[in-house]
């Protein structure tokens, strides 16, 4: 907001200065200096290359993978059709969330019926270079799942996602950073 109102403020100058002098070097001087100004500010920004990842799918026809959880490798599925990323009582355990505390108020309906759930808030989950923190998740009671779903609250937040063929493509949003303060970007398994 403030580059906007700096660049706003220099556009007034140079127009007062115009009506004011009239004068065509001063004219031409203050154009190739505001054309410097953006060209410059277009420059130091710039987009890191959008994070993907390409999933087989199994034998079985699922998109299986190993996902890492607050920091844990967990194995998951792509389950398009839940609305929650939802984990199994003993990944969340294992995964060190407060399974004791949790409170399982939620119904849900899952391939094996009908369940109770907990909601929770993941700090950050992790599909190969895809990261996404504070992932709104829930923890099924001990025992009702055998497995982890990744599902669309994790999905949505991606640009796209899609299957060809036998291979489910997921991709990130590009980043955008400025070339004096970019950020390392490190590869998460």
């Amino acid at each position: 907001m403030s580059r906007i109102l700096l660049i706003v403020l220099l556009l007034m100058a140079t127009a007062g200065a115009i009506v004011t002098y009239g004068d065509p070097d001063q004219i031409a001087r203050a154009r190739d200096n505001i054309s410097q100004i953006f060209d410059r500010n277009d420059s130091d920004v710039s987009a890191a290359p959008a994070p993907a990842v390409q999933i087989t799918r199994s034998q079985g026809g699922e998109f299986a993978f190993r996902a890492k959880i607050n920091g844990v490798v967990a194995p998951m599925v792509i389950d398009t059709g839940a609305t929650s990323v939802v984990l199994t009582w003993e990944t969340a355990k294992a995964i060190g969330l407060p399974t004791e505390m949790l409170e399982y108020n939620v119904d849900l309906e899952t391939a094996g019926g009908h369940t109770k759930a907990a909601r929770l808030t993941l700090d950050r989950l992790a599909v190969g270079k895809l990261v996404e923190k504070s992932v709104p998740a829930l923890v099924v009671q001990r025992g009702q799942m055998k497995t982890n779903l990744l599902g669309m609250s994790f999905l949505d937040r991606l640009e796209s996602w899609g299957v060809r063929a036998d291979k489910l493509m997921l991709n990130g949003y590009p980043e955008l950073s400025a070339s004096t303060h970019r950020r390392p970007h490190t590869a998460v398994d």
